[in-house]
């Protein structure tokens, strides 16, 4: 059956959606399996001694590229393999390999592209055919130079994609279950990024700011994992950091301090467990705790939203894994909606964006209410969720959503990718750190 495919790269992973185009119902965004934790891939390339890219689980990272999604446009390449000997970041060869230095130099576009294009090969394998469309979500900061760059990168491993805002995507998603007649603001909170945007009616880009010095959700991993270090004092100060066994009991300390952040999200208590030299200890944490460690960043945060929607939203949907914390839902202002998966709105939004400049928005049929109104605060709010359903006349339609524009902006010839397009594999392994935090 035909369909379309959106796909997400985020910092930490890597999602893809599908919408059906043809049969009955109304064709619902449905998450893709990519072989990684929490049904997307880790957003990692690895460069391969044979010179081919391995996607998934990150290797040595002096060969492994991670967070290039969020650098497109950066004039500075990402370098894999031993320095370049004499590269100058500024200099004429800032995106050309130097092989007597023996690495290899990417520019973050040509690293996104061939992750997108992976996404559609392994997309296409599982469904028979290619995508009659493909939406790939991008960063609000992006301008017309970032998204030139990334369609010239798409082209050139023969992909034609259109390009929407993360937030835009988000409305979309929320869209196809909740209607909504003015603004709607985006509190996106994912494991490496924040994000504060307001989504006008005909689906525009009003506002936007990420947070470049805000924490995020592997900076709540860090305040449970000081919580741990404070707890057992001199257990974990007095061990020799220099130790190999130390440095794995770190590694897995720090993944079930994320652990447990995720746990609290849905009870009041759990327990860290730390397997010292003397043997394995728990430490306990409750929400409150975790609460009161991350109660500061959550309130910069909801800050710099409410600066970013001063002018007024209808509504808030909150993205990203971190939006779970029930910290963040009741920190807030206004009607709050969280959607049942946050950490896949973006990508289901932007296989719902790819639906609707292939089929069109007439064709599109009313929204159902799948959503949850985590909370309400507007007195003036006629019916609540679960209350009486008001006459229709009482009511006006939005108008119909426009297609979105998007035109792409041809740039000087930068360096191809096709070298290494032929020897992009797929590789599995343990689960990504924060894999559930999404972006």
């Amino acid at each position: 059956m035909p369909y379309v495919l959106g796909v997400d790269v985020g910092t930490t992973r890597t999602a893809a959606a599908v919408c059906r185009l043809g049969g009955a119902g109304r064709g619902e965004p449905e998450v893709v399996g990519l072989g990684g934790p929490g049904g997307g891939v880790a957003s990692t390339l690895q460069l391969t001694p044979d010179g081919a890219f391995a996607v998934g689980e990150p290797g040595d990272p002096r060969w492994t590229a991670t967070g290039f999604g969020r650098r497109v446009g950066d004039t500075v390449p990402v370098v894999l393999g031993p320095d370049p000997a004499g590269f100058d970041p500024g200099g004429p060869d800032a995106v050309a390999p130097d092989p007597a230095g023996g690495g290899e130099l990417f520019a973050a576009e040509e690293l996104t592209a061939l992750l997108v294009m992976w996404v559609a090969d392994q997309v296409a394998a599982r469904e028979g055919e290619r995508p009659a469309h493909i939406v790939l979500a991008h960063p609000p900061g992006w301008g017309p130079h970032a998204k030139g760059l990334m369609h010239r990168a798409l082209r050139s491993v023969g992909l034609e994609v259109s390009l929407v805002p993360e937030p835009v995507a988000a409305a979309e998603n929320h869209a196809f279950t909740r209607s909504f007649a003015g603004s709607l603001g985006v509190f996106s909170l994912g494991s490496h990024a924040f994000g504060a945007s307001v989504v006008g009616r005909g689906f525009e880009l009003v506002h936007a700011v990420e947070g470049v010095d805000q924490a995020a959700g592997v900076d709540f991993d860090d305040a449970v994992f000081a919580h741990v270090r404070a707890t057992l004092g001199r257990a974990l100060a007095e061990l020799d950091a220099d130790d190999p066994r130390t440095r794995g009991l770190f590694a897995r300390l720090r993944r079930d301090c994320e652990a447990a952040k995720r746990v609290l999200s849905g009870t009041l208590e759990t327990s860290i467990p730390v397997h010292l030299p003397s043997g394995p200890v728990e430490v306990p944490i409750t929400r409150a705790q975790f609460e009161d460690l991350i109660r500061p960043h959550v309130e910069q945060a909801v800050s710099v939203f409410e600066r970013v929607a001063a002018a007024g939203v209808e509504m808030t949907v909150l993205v990203g894994g971190s939006a779970r914390i029930p910290l963040v839902a009741a920190s807030v202002p206004g009607r709050v909606v969280l959607e049942a998966a946050p950490e896949t709105s973006v990508v289901k939004g932007a296989a719902l964006a790819a639906r609707r400049l292939v089929v069109g928005p007439d064709a599109e049929p009313e929204p159902i209410e799948t959503s949850v109104m985590v909370r309400d605060d507007d007195p003036l709010l006629r019916f609540p969720v679960g209350g009486p359903e008001a006459p229709e006349a009482e009511f006006t339609a939005p108008p119909p959503r426009p297609p979105v524009d998007i035109t792409p902006l041809d740039l000087p010839e930068r360096r191809t990718v096709k070298r290494v397009v032929r020897g992009l594999v797929p590789t599995g392994g343990r689960r990504a750190r924060d894999s559930e935090d999404g972006r």
